[in-house]
């Protein structure tokens, strides 16, 4: 089991370096996360008829998703997210 201890606590120290890195106190990091939210299509379809343009579009929206669940989730939530679920 020590290796899921580890791994539990790994989420936990990346997720703190998100939280530190886009912290809302910072003014810079809400710059960042506007203009990412933007990027990414955080709030809108990633939709395209071209199959390409899609998968790039679907890309960068994964790449919000992550940002958002290293923020906003606690560590047992990330663990669901992001850890082995056939263990627990």
């Amino acid at each position: 089991m020590e290796i899921f201890e580890k791994a539990r606590s790994f989420l936990r120290s990346r997720s703190r370096a998100y939280s530190l890195t886009f912290s809302p106190e910072n003014q810079a990091a809400r710059i960042v996360l506007e203009d990412l939210a933007k990027f990414c299509r955080a709030n809108d379809s990633t939709f395209h008829a071209d199959e390409r343009i899609h998968a790039a579009l679907e890309g960068r929206r994964e790449v919000w998703l992550r940002i958002c669940h290293h923020i906003k989730l606690n560590p047992d939530q990330l663990w669901k997210v992001y850890g082995r679920k056939d263990i627990e």
